[in-house]
């Protein structure tokens, strides 16, 4: 039988698995990946933040994350800047802010590496609960916002038509990307969960005929990743985090494998 601590990293693991499928299914179709960056980095902004006004952990980096998005969307709109410029800016500026905070509080002991690439066996049964119950929450928005997200996708201005508002779906898409970096942030890290966000979604693409099926097998990609990860580093020692990832990559490299008789693999909506 597994330890306790294993079992718990295993369950932790697969339930922010099955949420992030979805979600790195629209970060690839809407080629967000750098979006997917910033938000994970202004994370250590949101820690800093907690551990100065001694706040909950979780919900300081989910403000922090969904300020940076606001933000973001309303300095898209001004046109000052390209896209990419902004979330450069945005992206190193926060992790360079929340370094620097927390360098000044020397009266505070805290393990960067833990919180810039996870640490998946220390999570406790409350951690577990919080995954799983804001995992739902999210798959359920997401369900919700399905039809306006992938159409806003396809075609943006043929959802403005329809009636479909798809300002207000990318605005809710960016909150939900909030909600899962912060509950995330503890098993993998800041620096590696946009590479759980994308891999397991860039595996499912090839074998997935529609937009619903791709969702559904990233999430499973994602879930297969997490628990190969887990074993890997059980046998050999290495750190729980990033072997997840390098998991999901064998993965995605098996998935780029030629294979007779398949058909042709989904492309995913067009923007």
């Amino acid at each position: 039988m597994f330890d306790d601590f294993f079992v718990r990293a295993i369950l932790a693991g697969v339930g922010l698995a099955l949420t992030t499928g979805p979600l790195g299914c629209f970060i690839i179709w809407r080629r967000m990946a750098y979006f997917g960056d910033t938000i994970a980095h202004s994370a250590l902004l949101g820690v800093a933040l907690s551990l100065l006004l001694q706040f909950n952990l979780t919900l300081a980096v989910f403000l922090v994350a969904a300020t940076v998005s606001i933000l973001l969307l309303f300095l898209q709109k001004r046109q000052a800047l390209s896209a990419d410029a902004l979330l450069g800016i945005l992206s190193h500026a926060t992790l360079a802010i929340g370094l620097v905070m927390v360098a000044f509080m020397s009266w505070v002991r805290i393990d960067l590496i833990a919180f810039l690439f996870g640490d998946i066996l220390a999570v406790s049964k409350a951690d577990i609960v919080m995954i799983w119950g804001g995992g739902i929450l999210v798959l359920a928005a997401i369900a919700w916002l399905w039809r306006p997200l992938l159409a806003s996708t396809v075609n943006p201005e043929l959802a403005e038509a329809e009636g479909l508002q798809p300002e207000r779906a990318r605005l809710f898409f960016m909150l939900l990307m909030a909600v899962v970096i912060a509950i995330a942030m503890k098993i993998v890290g800041i620096m590696l969960i946009t590479s759980l966000l994308i891999i397991p979604a860039a595996a499912a693409r090839r074998f997935a005929s529609t937009p619903e099926f791709m969702a559904i097998f990233a999430s499973l990609i994602g879930a297969v990743a997490v628990v190969g990860g887990l074993f890997g580093s059980l046998t050999y020692d290495t750190p729980s985090g990033p072997s997840i990832v390098v998991a999901a990559l064998i993965l995605f490299v098996l998935s780029l494998l030629p294979k007779r008789g398949r058909g042709r693999a989904l492309e995913g909506p067009r923007s």
